[in-house]
């Protein structure tokens, strides 16, 4: 059974700052109507998508060195430094692997977490290796500082690469591939089917990760609020379970209080948000065909649960063009703001789904309030 009804939240207010624009339409007016034009056209979203609102990503590294620093092989955890980056300017972050007691090579999933302490819990990463899947972890913090109202950017990645204009969730999402990289080169894995997570500014760079790396099978951004998978257009506020009311956050209150996170050209959109010529659909779209799996909880009314449905049920068109509109997963939980062992359950039956054809959760695809009217009229191309 479900855990909610469409009324299990209140909403008070809901306004909507106009359509969301078409991912289908081309510079030149006309509409992509194939995948095989879709995937030359994604180059066109990633100019607003991550450009715009990411700023201009780091490169490859020119090489990538894998050090066990303490356990390998037998051993169910296991510690690694990673250096990359520049052969005359190297840099290197820790990367924390478990291998679940198995013979055969699982799963894996990639989270750059590790500044958080939610999944040292037997709920959450005994879980993941009693079900033969793998967990990655590593500190994004060691790529790019991450103070509140910090002056700047301020990271071994930005000292790397200052001719790019990336913020901090591009850094962190850089580590994502460097941790795939290394993987590769130690082969414990089946690399078939990695998975991306991260919690709130972690899911905003998972998010990011999981659309610029094609090598991520499945990407599951967890609570990301602002800037990744909610809805510039949509603001609202909501009575909560425990009878609070909240308000959605806008892009003012991201780029004023965590500036260094995105790209600068967001500062433009402050207060006019329906002037974007993007919106988080356009990067949820640069998943597609791959496996997108959104969880977010039902009284986070901060991380606005509307619009990320709104932008999720629009982004499924691309992925209807590819055929693949199956590999679009949501769901809600009860609760707040957290990354909680439940939706690291949810994830786990994403991917033994995909590789087993274990049966789906009730709880997917079940909203906390009565869905409103879509507030786009596009629709994917008639094949």
């Amino acid at each position: 059974m479900a855990q909610f009804d469409e009324n299990f939240i209140k909403i008070t207010e809901y306004e909507v700052l106009g359509k969301l624009p078409d991912p289908f339409l081309k510079p030149d007016g006309t509409r992509v109507k194939t995948a095989e034009e879709f995937n030359e056209h994604k180059k066109e979203l990633y100019k607003t998508a991550v450009e715009l609102q990411y700023g201009t990503q780091p490169p490859k590294p020119e090489f990538l060195d894998v050090e066990l620093l303490h356990g390998g092989k037998g051993w169910r955890s296991s510690h690694y430094r990673i250096t990359t980056g520049k052969k005359d300017k190297p840099i290197s972050f820790l990367m924390r692997v478990y291998v679940p007691v198995t013979k055969e090579k699982c799963p894996v999933i990639i989270t750059g977490d590790l500044c958080f302490d939610y999944f040292r819990t037997d709920e959450y990463l005994e879980y993941l290796l009693n079900r033969n899947i793998g967990f990655v972890t590593f500190n994004r913090l060691e790529l790019a500082n991450d103070v509140a109202h910090q002056t700047g950017k301020i990271g071994p990645l930005f000292d790397l690469y200052p001719e790019y204009t990336f913020g901090a969730i591009g850094a962190w999402a850089w580590g994502y591939s460097r941790c795939i990289d290394a993987l590769e080169k130690l082969d414990l894995f089946d690399l078939s089917c990695i998975a991306f997570t991260g919690h709130s500014r972690g899911g905003k760079t998972a998010m990011l990760a999981g659309a610029l790396d094609e090598r991520a099978a499945i990407v599951n951004p967890n609570a990301t609020c602002q800037g990744a998978c909610s809805c510039y257009r949509i603001h609202m506020k909501a009575i909560t379970e425990g009878g609070i009311e909240k308000e959605s956050e806008r892009l003012k209150d991201l780029v004023t209080r965590f500036d260094f996170w995105m790209g600068e050209g967001l500062n433009d959109y402050m207060d006019c948000e329906e002037k974007l010529p993007f919106d988080s659909h356009y990067l949820k779209a640069l998943v597609a065909p791959r496996t997108l799996f959104i969880s977010e909880a039902a009284s986070d009314i901060w991380a606005n649960p509307i619009g990320s449905w709104m932008t999720t049920m629009a982004a499924k068109e691309v992925f209807k063009l590819y055929g693949k509109e199956d590999n679009v997963y949501w769901y809600f939980r009860k609760g707040y703001h957290f990354h909680k062992p439940e939706d690291i359950h949810m994830l786990a039956n994403v991917i033994k789904h995909k590789t087993e054809g274990e049966p789906l959760s009730d709880n997917f695809f079940v909203t906390p309030f009565k869905q409103p009217e879509l507030i786009y009229d596009w629709r994917c191309p008639e094949k």
